[in-house]
């Protein structure tokens, strides 16, 4: 039995990661002119012509790299908050999170005309922001979940009534766009979305490994975490800080893409039981689920380019109506 669970934590990572670069090849293959999938190959080998170049490098990849990167920081977002509070509903589009970022990014973008860097690091600002004012009304001694999630959805609802009046104060065009990028969205999406959200991965990746080791004993409880030795008051900061982090950089780059972050983490626990919080599994899954909700956003809906957010909340609503079911059944709230 213990060989099986080894063996089945390295095969789902290794399945979903051939799954990621599947799905990835096929959104840069499939489109008004599709193009073979050697072809793409030698587009980005730079070895086509041309016009096969421009079509797969140009237009193609920046946007399935944006969902890449995207559904990757929201799945390991969503894994680390379900497993530090220990509650399937410690998501950071269910707790406030997102409504900070994007608040804070509507505000830079209709109030000050932020745009590339800045606004992303406004929309980050906000989520952190949002982060702390969330810990310090949930905080008694110690933070319990399901008290987090409850004064998260209190203050997220607040920041989204703020949003609201900032949509209804600004131009007609303005309000629009804004509106489409709050769905979450990956429409005309270019490498200045990508080149920020890389960069940021690439330091909040390795950070986010780092602070991992105390998220095993954390899960247990405060308690039994200290009593194993494990820092929790500085464990528990670093790894909430580096899920905000996630999520304020993915909701900067494609606005709040809904239920990603709820979803990936249950998917990749039940694709590999008994493997702890499955932070890799979760950032995989987010991936996948990015990547097949934007080619069915492309190509499958019924009008044209729909935003990605739409197709993620067809997955992810009846999902979070089935967990509140089933919650209410057992009487539990976390």
């Amino acid at each position: 039995m213990r060989r099986t669970r080894r063996t089945r934590i390295v095969l789902v990572p290794l399945v979903l990661a051939v799954a990621v670069i599947a799905v990835f090849c096929v959104s840069l293959s499939v489109g008004d002119l599709d193009v073979p999938l050697r072809d793409v190959v030698t587009a980005l080998t730079g070895a086509a012509d041309p016009g096969t170049h421009f079509i797969v490098v140009e237009l193609r990849l920046p946007r399935a790299l944006l969902a890449l990167l995207v559904g990757t920081a929201f799945g390991l977002a969503g894994a680390l908050f379900q497993a530090l509070l220990r509650n399937p509903l410690a998501s950071p589009d269910v707790i406030g999170i997102t409504q900070g970022a994007s608040a804070a990014a509507v505000l830079g973008s209709l109030g000050f005309a932020l745009s590339g860097v800045p606004l992303s690091a406004a929309a980050l600002a906000g989520a952190l922001l949002t982060a702390a004012g969330i810990h310090a009304l949930a905080r008694r001694g110690h933070v319990s979940g399901a008290r987090f999630v409850l004064v998260g959805i209190g203050i997220g609802a607040a920041l989204s009534s703020i949003t609201s009046y900032l949509l209804t104060r600004s131009q007609v065009a303005e309000a629009q766009n804004a509106l489409v990028w709050l769905t979450g969205s990956l429409n005309g999406s270019g490498l200045a979305q990508v080149w920020p959200l890389l960069g940021c991965l690439l330091v909040l990746l390795p950070l986010t490994a780092l602070a991992s080791r105390d998220l095993e004993p954390l899960r247990l409880g405060e308690d039994t975490a200290a009593g194993l030795g494990a820092a929790v008051g500085r464990g528990r900061a670093l790894l909430l800080a580096c899920a905000v982090a996630l999520a304020g950089v993915a909701t900067a780059a494609a606005g709040p893409v809904a239920f990603v972050a709820f979803v990936s983490a249950p998917i990749a626990r039940r694709l590999a039981p008994r493997s702890g919080a499955a932070l890799v599994p979760s950032a995989l899954t987010g991936a996948l689920l990015v990547l097949c909700a934007d080619f069915a956003a492309q190509h499958l809906m019924w009008s044209g380019q729909m935003p990605v957010g739409v197709v993620t909340s067809l997955i992810g609503a009846p999902y979070l109506l089935w967990l509140l079911a089933r919650t209410n059944k057992s009487g539990r709230t976390g």
